[in-house]
């Protein structure tokens, strides 16, 4: 009975190592990316939940799941689990079914033999579930220990916020999802491939490949193209579920690659890394601008002390707008230091187009605040007194609201000279101090005493630096990235080279009719390329829609200012990936094609 039937697993096994490495590989991938994911959640959980348990007494999961920081949390990792699970069953069946379609011929024998099409689909899966045995535990394996070298790497390189992260932690949530997901997708994977299988006849058995009898009423009007590119062309799409499963595989990977690159985006609204960060603030106590100068000059002088930089602000001063019709209205004004306005520009804070060399030293130049509802621009003037000050650059956002808008509010960034020759004030309202890497805590008590002695308030910030999570983040996100373009390259290379390898007899044929190995070689390399293109234009217009309604969710109903643009970098980067993987997958098989002779080619069962 099926017993008998079982022993022969291993056998065709054997015969197919090859295929099935690529076949495991993708396997393990899928179980080692979501239990990385899911162990990291959970020690982030664990993590955060120490934290807060410090802060508040009684404090529970359901506490942590309720904050929306913890749903943001969730429903990412929800995202990806179905993502790495779609990506997989994708990966295997293009694998199976390729594997299925070589061995046309042993399933017509078995059929033969008296098998049942139950039977054979009942083997196919059981072949398929064969792999799991290894390549679960490695997968499994692989996802554990990634995720502790990360847990070492934030606890020891990034410090800070992420000291008490455990470190040797099992998550059981990691490793029961990665093995679901090892399981389901082999078993989605397998079904078109064991149906595929179970509907080759016993006549196929006898005349082989059940792809040949399909190809010979084809006439090729080929005028315009040579003949191997249109061969190419048709073999990539004559072939429907082939066509379907590598334009899948193509388009997925650039599904995958926009979506990551929108968490870069949401972690950079998030955490703002900004250059002008400071550690340390003053503030004048009656929060008018009554900072005596010489504090930043004392200050600049003593230990520990890396930049000092100081903002005045002047409000509601009476301005009229240069725009024809002379209406009139009021500004603030805000004076930035060097050191400041340099940081606007590093932080990428400025719209295209704007010239801050302008706005240093004593000049009649400004920044203004902007958002997408402003109606000023580059180029327009504003009276202040009798002064004319010309806007000469925008910001992206209103650094000084606490949503990003500026509420049709005109404020202008000036030099310090320039805001002191337009107000005649001096003194500053905030001096800001970033601390050295090696500044002690002795440093900035003293500091803290020069700043008492002036009567202004002042605050330590040190502690809520945000730049050790934020690299974390990014970090992450970054190494997801990087395999995913990995597993994208390896799977199209391995792919193309099956969907070749399947249709080896045929190509025997063609050089015997005479057709030489160059022609071939272009002929594979034209299939290659239909699938890059047609799952470069279905990645693309999937991706992009997808990118953007992720960025609405994760960011534009967050951060008001925030406007989603299309991601030229990263698509360009996905896209050139796909291409080189493309010729990439084309030029092994054409290797070997030409290396084989003819009557060994057509012999070949």
């Amino acid at each position: 009975g099926m017993k008998s039937y079982l022993s022969l697993i291993p056998i065709s096994a054997k015969v197919h190592r090859r295929q099935n490495r690529m076949t495991s590989l993708c396997i393990i991938f899928a179980v080692f990316m979501v239990t990385a994911v899911f162990s990291m959640a959970e020690m982030g959980a664990r993590m955060e939940q120490a934290r807060l348990a410090e802060k508040h007494d009684g404090f529970s999961i359901s506490v942590l799941f309720s904050s929306t920081m913890g749903q943001t949390l969730l429903l990412s990792a929800g995202i990806i689990f179905l993502l790495i699970l779609f990506a997989g069953v994708l990966m295997i069946s293009s694998s199976l079914n390729s594997s299925v379609a070589q061995r046309t011929k042993f399933f017509g024998m078995m059929r033969c033999i008296g098998m049942s099409k139950k039977q054979i689909v009942r083997f196919v899966r059981l072949e398929a579930l064969n792999w799991c045995k290894t390549a679960v535990p490695i997968g499994l394996a692989l996802g554990v220990s990634a995720s502790w070298i990360l847990c070492g790497v934030l606890r020891y390189a990034v410090g800070e916020e992420f000291s008490n992260i455990p470190l040797f932690g099992i998550s059981v949530i990691g490793i029961v999802s990665g093995i679901i997901v090892g399981v389901v997708t082999v078993l989605l994977a397998a079904r078109s491939p064991a149906n595929q299988a179970a509907k080759v006849s016993p006549v196929t058995a006898v005349s082989g490949n059940s792809e040949h009898g399909k190809m010979k009423n084809h006439t090729f009007h080929a005028r315009s193209i040579k003949i191997e590119t249109a061969l190419g062309i048709h073999h990539a799409t004559s072939a429907k579920k082939n066509l379907l499963l590598m334009t899948g595989s193509f388009a997925l990977s650039i599904i995958l690659f926009l979506s990551f690159t929108v968490l870069i985006d949401f972690v950079n609204h998030l955490m703002p890394q900004s250059a002008a960060t400071s550690d340390i603030d003053i503030s004048s106590s009656d929060g008018l601008n009554s900072i005596d100068n010489a504090l930043a000059e004392t200050l600049r002088g003593m230990n520990g002390v890396k930049q000092v930089y100081g903002r005045r602000g002047s409000f509601d001063i009476p301005a009229e707008r240069d725009t024809g019709t002379m209406v009139s209205s009021t500004v603030d004004l805000v004076s930035f230091d060097d050191f400041d306005l340099d940081c606007l520009k590093k932080d990428g804070a400025l719209h295209r187009g704007s010239n801050l060399s302008k706005v240093y030293g004593n000049s009649n130049y400004a920044l203004a605040a902007w958002d997408k509802d402003s109606s000023w621009k580059i180029g327009d003037k504003i009276l202040i007194g009798d002064e004319e000050i010309e806007i000469s650059g925008l910001l992206k956002y209103d650094p000084f609201s606490s949503n990003g808008l500026t509420n049709g509010k005109i404020t202008l960034i000036t030099s310090g000279e320039t805001f002191t020759r337009l107000t005649g004030i001096t003194g500053y309202s905030l001096i800001m101090v970033q601390t050295t890497s090696q500044a002690t805590d002795e440093d900035v008590s003293q500091l803290r005493n020069t700043v008492a002695e002036s009567g202004n308030h002042f605050s330590d910030k040190r502690d809520q630096r945000t730049s050790g999570t934020y690299l974390a983040f990014v970090f992450c996100i970054y190494c997801f990235l990087g395999i995913i373009t990995l597993v994208t390259v390896l799977n199209i290379v391995n792919s193309i080279s099956m969907s070749v390898s399947a249709k080896i007899k045929q190509y025997g044929a063609m050089r015997a009719v005479g057709m030489d190995e160059q022609q071939i070689t272009k002929m594979i390399f034209a299939e290659a390329l239909t699938y890059a293109f047609w799952g470069g234009g279905i990645g693309c217009a999937i991706g992009l829609p997808l990118s953007k309604m992720l960025y609405d969710f994760l960011i534009s109903d967050h951060f008001p200012y925030a406007v989603w643009s299309i991601p030229v970098r990263s698509l360009v980067i996905i896209l050139l990936f796909v291409a080189f993987a493309a010729t990439l997958a084309a030029y092994a098989p054409a290797k070997r094609i030409r290396n084989t002779t003819v009557t060994e080619t057509i012999n070949e069962l």
